[in-house]
């Protein structure tokens, strides 16, 4: 907005502040974001609460418009670059409180594999919807993906492919997770342009998600079902 600059972002209530940020985050302001969670957090909100009212939820918007195809990558890499601003303040209280995310994710472009727009994209939603996410980043190899799984036990295992020639790497590592017997303690979701619903299903990953957005909400949608079957069951 042109009189953005203007905006005391101190001077207003908490309601249109979040609003405002909200604003800020769709239009990938990253220092307002700063500066309105630091305005937030003097005002005695807690870390959980500007992450998931102001900054979860102004993810969410940016997510469903991006979906519907109002909004492009370049748009939502702002918006995320955005939300990591605010992170950044946020993080280092969030780990002191012990709060709780929506769950954990471990995601890499596979082996042989150099593309990674995308697979960020994919992460910065899924920190963007609540969860911690570790990247492992490009050309990851079995090994790589199963020493963190063992490190940080996730809930969801996220893997990336642009090449047609790396995609089938994906079954090399899902199978290693199988012969070990550890394909059923984890969630695992690949993505990638070349990729559709029933090369998914055919190397045996719990789903196929054709974009960021579609990720983050198919992550939070099998992370709460399972955990409300566990809960079931026990």
């Amino acid at each position: 907005m042109s009189d953005d600059q203007e905006l005391d972002l101190s001077a207003l209530p908490d309601d249109e502040l979040v609003a405002q940020m909200h604003d800020d985050l769709y239009d990938g302001l990253a220092d307002e974001i700063a500066e309105g969670t630091n305005i937030l957090l003097a005002r005695e909100w807690t870390a959980s609460d500007v992450l998931n009212e102001a900054l979860v939820e102004g993810m969410r918007i940016v997510g469903i418009d991006f979906r519907d195809g109002i909004l492009f990558v370049p748009e939502v890499l702002l918006a995320a670059n955005a939300m990591k601003a605010g992170m950044k303040i946020l993080r280092p209280l969030l780990a002191e409180t012990g709060a709780d995310t929506i769950g954990k994710v471990v995601i890499g472009t596979v082996k042989g594999d150099i593309h990674d727009i995308g697979k960020n994209l994919v992460a910065m939603m899924l920190e963007g919807a609540g969860f911690d996410v570790i990247d492992l980043g490009i050309n990851t190899d079995v090994d790589e993906y199963l020493d963190a799984l063992d490190e940080h036990k996730p809930d969801i295992l996220g893997m990336s492919a642009l090449l047609t020639t790396t995609m089938p790497y994906m079954k090399v590592v899902i199978d290693t997770m199988v012969e070990r017997g550890i394909r059923n303690d984890y969630l695992v979701l690949v993505g990638g342009a070349p990729l559709n619903a029933e090369f998914g299903e055919a190397v045996g990953a719990d789903a196929y998600c054709r974009d960021a957005a579609v990720a983050s909400d198919t992550a939070k949608e099998l992370v709460l079902r399972r955990r409300m079957m566990a809960s079931e069951d026990a």
